[in-house]
């Protein structure tokens, strides 16, 4: 009884979503007459489609793809930069890496790449200086972030300026770094430039000017929605801890 309960109700959603968005009327008695299996073909040729190209869908069926087969974008760049040596493929290599978190590896592609490209290419040098930082090398990271042209997008300043600030972080340089975090933490989405400016700040030892930096950030976090909230779980975690602990 409670299956056919369910499958009953299943029936009347699927009904209920037929008639409210103007499906075809056969659909109807496709759901009717064919019960639960009449359900599942609604399902996957009217609902399923309909959610396909949101962004969570998206991010939930990439994140599926990367669990069963992590190495399978890292194939598929290898196997295309074998096919043709261009600054393109070197690049997607490189991005491949990098997801995989073969940073130093991933800088190498990506100066490689730019000896193939004419002009300042400012997106592949942001993207080397961010493998070298994280690859472990602060200081040629810093070196080729600050060589970095300007873009038209205040944003990727910002974003340039972030990774800079970390890098001269690194280099102990911790007045400089506390400058930029300052700058471009109010303007950037998010709340990483704001963290590392109140963790830097506390490290120096000045607590109290890291509170309104941690409040920012929680306040912040409540306006995001689960998946962005999800993603840098630790990091509000860690300033949601942090500030309590502090005030």
């Amino acid at each position: 009884m409670p299956l056919i309960g369910l499958s009953i109700l299943v029936q009347i959603l699927c009904a209920i979503h037929c008639i409210r968005n103007g499906r075809n009327g056969l659909w109807l008695m496709v759901i009717i007459f064919f019960s639960v299996i009449g359900c599942l073909a609604y399902a996957f040729f009217e609902i399923l489609p309909q959610y396909a190209g949101r962004r969570e869908v998206r991010a939930a069926k990439a994140a599926a793809v990367r669990r069963l087969d992590p190495e399978r974008a890292l194939r598929a760049a290898r196997d295309a930069l074998d096919l043709a040596d261009t600054a393109a493929n070197r690049i997607a290599l490189a991005d491949a890496l990098a997801e995989s978190g073969a940073w130093r590896e991933a800088a190498d592609h990506y100066r490689r790449a730019l000896a193939k490209t004419p002009g300042p290419e400012r997106a592949t040098r942001l993207k080397l200086g961010r493998a070298l930082l994280e690859g472990g090398d602060a200081a040629g990271a810093r070196r080729e972030l600050e060589a970095l042209p300007p873009s038209a997008s205040q944003t990727e300043n910002d974003r340039g300026a972030l990774l800079l600030a970390r890098s001269l972080e690194e280099c102990g340089q911790t007045e400089r770094a506390l400058e930029l975090y300052g700058e471009v933490g109010p303007r950037l989405a998010g709340g990483e430039a704001l963290c590392r400016h109140a963790a830097l700040l506390i490290k120096a030892g000045r607590e109290a000017e890291a509170v309104p930096l941690l409040a920012e950030v929680e306040a912040r976090a409540k306006r995001l929605d689960r998946m962005e909230r999800a993603r840098d779980a630790a990091m509000y975690d860690w300033a949601a801890r942090t500030l309590a602990e502090l005030r």
